[in-house]
């Protein structure tokens, strides 16, 4: 089922929310959206792939303040060592904040501002007397905030590597228009995972060869429903399109892991460790998908179609075309989109099940009042496929291996991960 619900629909779920969240804060939650907002605001806004990483580093450092106090599981990078009696909700506030505002140093005051007013609406922490508790728990949360920050510094981020602009050979990508810019994010190719083995552990197979049927396939869906004219897209297929383009995937899954919580009533360490075990999947995932674009390189659909008379297959017609939406700068195989989503949703589905209903909307201005609803993560994922290749930005081979990508990082994050210790665990 996907459809699109009232505006006022949305302000009641809005409301629903702020009302839960003024009876008891969750903190996890709260900066988990402080975190997205700060994406949001800067200027530029975060890029969807660097967020990956920026969400990742947040929730570590969330989840290993908290789990350093409970020690219930293994930790990601800090091992537990708080003092005793040290406020869990004071812990997560200060890691969060201590990340972000190291990310966000423009937003430095505006961070302050709520991480001050977070520590004082704890005053009823259940970790002991509030006073010393609460300074226990900043200091152990600074403490971590500053471990994850200084281990993730030798990640590869930096420094940036030179230009990448591709190959002129059939099949090979190059700069795409309008802007025509070299591939963005090459070094997330080489990026040192966080749970994985290695970047190229679940890389899949390739793209089709030129002249299969696959390949000939895929052209010819795109060519004819990603075009900008719209002829042969649904008015619900180019909403959806522009929907699941318009914010960051991390968004969204964020979003959906939030709600989903939210409904099971998760405990602040079930839900630290949920949060955690989805951004390190999405993290993981985005390096994987962009070690494997970098390793095939495959054109966009806007060149292969203008090209097509230099592609040696015979059932594929050069023509005219522009996408729908803007093709983003770095190759087309594996999709990015579906690597990540596929990763959050494994997550979710072992979770809360596969058969799962639950609903999304997007904090980009141009989509308020849109509410996108699912009775399965099958069923989004489907519609994430198709959204990429309806925008005209994709080959639906991309998009279909980038989620086989997705299930095998997630099932081994959660496998290798945030494990239970000594019989604790329970949420």
């Amino acid at each position: 089922m996907k459809n699109i619900l009232r505006t006022s629909l949305l302000v009641l779920a809005v409301f629903g929310t702020l009302t839960t969240t003024t009876v008891r804060a969750d903190e996890v939650a709260d900066w988990n959206r402080n975190l997205f907002e700060a994406a949001r605001l800067n200027s530029p806004p975060t890029s969807p792939l660097l967020i990956t990483r920026n969400a990742a580093l947040v929730q570590a450092a969330v989840f290993d303040a908290i789990n350093g106090i409970e020690r219930r599981y293994t930790p990601i990078h800090v091992e537990p060592a708080a003092e005793p009696g040290s406020s869990r909700r004071a812990a997560a506030v200060q890691a969060a904040y201590a990340v972000l505002v190291r990310l966000y140093p423009s937003q430095s005051a505006t961070l302050l501002e709520k991480r001050n007013a977070s520590l004082a609406a704890i005053t009823d922490d259940e970790d002991g007397d509030p006073g010393q508790s609460i300074e226990r728990g900043i200091a152990w949360g600074q403490t971590v905030a500053d471990a994850i920050w200084a281990w993730r510094l030798t990640d590869g981020i930096t420094p940036a590597p030179a230009p990448f602009i591709g190959g002129t050979n059939p099949g090979q990508w190059r700069p795409t228009p309008p802007g025509f810019l070299p591939g963005a994010g090459v070094q997330f190719s080489y990026m040192t995972p966080w749970v994985i083995e290695s970047p190229s552990q679940f890389r899949p197979g390739g793209p089709p060869a030129l002249n299969s049927q696959r390949y000939t396939a895929d052209f010819n869906e795109v060519k004819l429903k990603g075009d900008i004219s719209g002829l042969n897209r649904t008015e619900d297929e180019s909403l959806y399109s522009r929907f699941w383009n318009v914010s960051t995937s991390p968004a969204y899954w964020n979003q959906i892991a939030l709600t989903l919580a939210e409904r099971q009533h998760f405990t602040l360490s079930a839900r630290s460790r949920l949060m955690a075990l989805v951004d390190l999947s999405i993290a993981d995932a985005a390096i994987g998908c962009w070690e494997a674009k970098y390793t095939y390189n495959f054109w966009r659909p806007v060149t292969a179609i203008t090209l097509a008379d230099t592609d040696g297959n015979p059932d594929t017609t050069a023509g005219p075309f522009t996408s729908y939406l803007i093709t983003p700068n770095h190759p087309d195989y594996p999709s990015g989109h579906s690597c990540v989503s596929s990763s959050a949703a494994t997550v979710l589905a072992n979770t809360f099940g596969e058969n799962t209903s639950f609903s999304v909307s997007s904090d980009a201005p141009e989509m308020a009042g849109v509410i996108r609803s699912y009775t399965s993560f099958s069923e989004i994922l489907q519609e994430i496929k198709n959204a990429r290749v309806f925008a005209g930005i994709h080959f639906r081979s991309a998009c279909d291996d980038g989620t086989q990508l997705g299930f095998g990082v997630a099932d081994f994050v959660q496998s290798h991960a945030l494990q239970r210790v000594h019989g604790n665990g329970n949420q």
